[in-house]
């Protein structure tokens, strides 16, 4: 994201992801690592067809490492097209309506070159756009919490679902991830988020707005082991006139790990990242 308003879109974006790939950890411990707990093929290889596993308590296990279908961060095809730049793309237009409120933020958005996306700030990228940001993500359950842990291009976070029966919170601290809680609902694990900053980015590309009112619905369900289904409903009645679904797969990362990633020097390339001003339209009430 850079300052040059005559530039595409799409070189914007590859200029701070390449900038931001730059900052990452070129090699680490533990990246080839085989793992005792994982299924094999007769040559070896791991088998992600083989039965999902289940946790003690009955229910489908959803621990491990995992990444969206063309969600590991790089330049290539596959990634330029996936739900991080475009969170609809799968759907119709009609599908998809935008309040007037929203479709102005998008318009303004586009027009000075996607610069202030937040993402490009090393800042969290939202949710559900984390799912898709460029890096795998770990998923650890016990019986009252489930955390996802995030290797994105901009740094490593995470979010906490509560399993313990808490309802969602009235929220007066607004975040960039919002709150969660969890429940099962048969063999998928429904996870419930609220509490947002207004004037998020729902995806990258396409630069989609959401208020402070968004609630996301995923829902997590494993079909084997090495794949997982998950559905994400968008649900915010300031910025869309109605809700809508996307559907996207993961796949689990077998015998490897996480990789610490910052914004090193990122102060740096700030340095060339003078933009004006923006006023945005006031949000919905």
């Amino acid at each position: 994201m850079v300052s040059n308003h005559s530039a595409s879109p799409i070189a914007v974006l590859r200029v701070v992801f390449a900038i931001l790939l730059l900052a990452a950890v070129a090699e680490a411990q533990w990246l080839n690592h085989p793992s005792p707990a994982i299924p094999r093929l007769p040559d070896g290889k791991p088998n992600l067809s083989a039965p999902a596993p289940t946790a003690p308590d009955g229910k489908p296990d959803l621990s491990g490492i995992w990444a969206a279908e063309c969600g590991i961060s790089g330049l290539d095809a596959c990634f330029t097209q996936g739900l991080f730049f475009d969170l609809a793309k799968d759907l119709n237009a009609a599908d998809v309506q935008m309040t007037p409120w929203a479709q102005a933020i998008q318009t303004q958005r586009e027009a000075r070159n996607h610069v202030d996306d937040p993402y490009g700030y090393c800042l969290p990228p939202g949710t559900p756009r984390i799912t898709f940001a460029g890096g795998p993500f770990k998923i650890l359950r016990t019986r009252e919490v489930t955390a996802f842990l995030y290797e994105t291009i901009g740094g490593m976070t995470f979010r906490q679902v509560f399993t313990d029966g808490r309802s969602l919170p009235q929220t007066t601290e607004p975040t960039w991830l919002g709150y969660s809680v969890g429940r099962w609902d048969g063999d998928a694990f429904v996870v419930e988020t609220t509490g947002f900053r207004d004037g998020g980015w729902l995806d990258t590309r396409k630069a989609r707005p959401h208020s402070d009112a968004l609630h996301v619905t995923e829902r997590f369900r494993r079909t084997d082991f090495g794949h997982m289904q998950l559905t994400i409903t968008i649900d915010d009645r300031k910025a869309f006139l109605k809700p809508w679904t996307v559907q996207a797969r993961l796949t689990l990362q077998p015998d490897t790990e996480l990789v610490e990633a910052f914004c090193d020097n990122h102060d740096k390339t700030m340095e060339h990242r003078r933009i004006e001003a923006v006023t945005e339209p006031p949000s919905p009430r």
